[in-house]
């Protein structure tokens, strides 16, 4: 996708998982999400190497090229950075915001993890932040002790923001319509798409939501 200073984020958001897909598996995995829809493609890994990351972070970023999706790295600035890659989102202890600026210039998308606070993403959105990421707000098993966010803070954010938001947390096609109703305009799905089965379907059923 071509960079520019302008930056939607909205659709369906999928998130790699290591514990869902290996180096073996990814890149098909992906496309299958890709071919249901995706917009946003998310790498995270936790457990592999750096050149194994460098290598599967540059096909991903291929292959979000040919679907026109944008591709983000998580927590990793330099690794971001030595792909390529759209953008980088970050949480609360990861490289801060104005590094991250600093480091991948100007047109990156920079996302920020907000879990429940409204505040935090207010202070984001004034340092340059691209979209701000709430939840989570259904159990997840990729992060099962999150704090819980609610549905009144998707909507006051819609209300308070100027830039796009994102719903995180135990998302699928029962409950992705919810987080869309109350505010989001984007909703982040990692076990909903991957631990399917039929990922390019399930993809597709909650992209069609928007």
């Amino acid at each position: 996708m071509t960079e520019s200073s302008f930056k939607p984020i909205s659709g369906l958001y999928v998130i790699t998982d290591t514990q869902l897909m290996n180096s073996q598996n990814i890149i098909k995995k992906v496309e299958q999400a890709l071919k249901g829809g995706a917009k946003i493609v998310q790498f995270r890994d936790k457990v592999n190497d750096q050149l194994t990351k460098i290598e599967l972070a540059s096909q991903l970023k291929s292959l979000c090229q040919s679907y026109q999706a944008w591709f983000i790295i998580n927590d990793d600035i330099q690794l971001a950075k030595q792909v390529n890659a759209d953008g980088v989102h970050i949480g609360k202890d990861d490289d801060d915001i104005t590094l991250a600026r600093q480091e991948l210039g100007k047109d990156a998308i920079i996302g920020v993890s907000c879990y429940n606070d409204l505040a935090r993403a207010k202070a984001m959105q004034t340092l340059g932040a691209d979209y701000v990421a709430f939840g989570r707000f259904f159990a997840s098993k990729t992060k099962p002790n999150a704090p819980q966010a609610d549905l009144s803070t998707l909507t006051l954010a819609k209300k308070q923001l100027n830039i796009p938001i994102v719903a995180i947390g135990g998302i699928n096609i029962n409950n992705a319509n919810s987080l869309i109703k109350a505010g989001a305009d984007s909703v982040a799905v990692i076990q909903g798409i991957f631990a399917h089965k039929e990922i390019e379907n399930q993809s597709r059923a909650i992209q069609n939501l928007f």
